[in-house]
């Protein structure tokens, strides 16, 4: 990486200890250093933001997979991740362990990785899931590429602690190769859209002022590219009252 583009990272409210979980699209990064004609590996990426949190922070990366909704069974090492290129590329790598859940699974580094492995809760979105742990310890999202109210899954978190009337609990289960390569029926559910309702989860454009005035958003560009970082405590007490009182922030639609 050039040192102009370390340079605009290390401006990135990222601190030692922090919990950093990444949510990405790279395919600009990597047309830009080609229009460059200079070296990009995203190996390095992965290492500038672990040596950012240190070995006393915790690096995340989502290797979500949907397969398992649909009868394919888990396989903890075979299952890809299909939420882009550098989670596969973290996905692969021996220093990250991979979660449990078979939909909803990140890659992890650092302090918690082995507690956060540990986790087996039923609901991907449930009260002892990744999604809470980020609430609870105010970790740090940040968006590379993509505008955080267009990958906000987090919501889905309080969607499901506070009960909306346009999702409901929907079972899977299916065949499961767990870690030690043992082969298990297991079960786990989602907290699914009502297709009868026909309406999908949205995240207002006032969400930016609102996050920006309680200091829980830091919002920057690199060449045109979007470098969101939000606080997972403040954005989540936000949300979650939002919810409660149907305040608009966060809304469903029809779609």
């Amino acid at each position: 990486m050039n040192k102009f583009f370390l340079d605009f990272l290390d401006k990135i409210n990222i601190k030692k200890n922090d919990i950093l979980y990444i949510a990405s699209n790279i395919t600009l990064i990597l047309l830009l250093h080609k229009k460059l004609k200079e070296k990009f590996d995203p190996n390095d990426l992965i290492d500038y933001f672990y040596e950012r949190v240190g070995a006393n922070g915790t690096l995340l990366f989502p290797t979500f997979n949907w397969s398992f909704c649909r009868g394919i069974p888990f396989n903890y090492y075979t299952t890809p991740s299909e939420t882009g290129a550098l989670t596969k590329i973290a996905l692969a790598r021996k220093d990250f362990v991979r979660t449990k859940h078979p939909i909803y699974s990140f890659v992890v580094k650092g302090r918690d990785q082995e507690m956060l492995y540990n986790l087996d809760d039923e609901s991907g979105w449930g009260s002892n899931s990744i999604f809470s742990y980020f609430h609870q310890n105010a970790a740090k999202n940040l968006f590379i590429g993509i505008d955080y109210k267009n990958g906000f899954t987090f919501d889905h978190y309080f969607e499901e602690k506070i009960g909306v009337d346009y999702r409901y609990f929907k079972y899977f289960e299916g065949e499961y190769t767990d870690r030690n390569q043992k082969i298990k029926i297991k079960r786990y559910k989602m907290y699914v859209r009502d297709l009868g309702k026909n309406v999908e989860t949205y995240v207002s454009e006032k969400m930016d002022d609102v996050l920006i005035i309680n200091k829980g958003y830091q919002k920057l560009f690199y060449e045109n590219i979007y470098f969101g970082l939000v606080d997972m405590k403040i954005a989540g007490d936000i949300m979650e009252q939002d919810i409660k009182n149907k305040g608009g922030l966060i809304f469903a639609k029809s779609i």
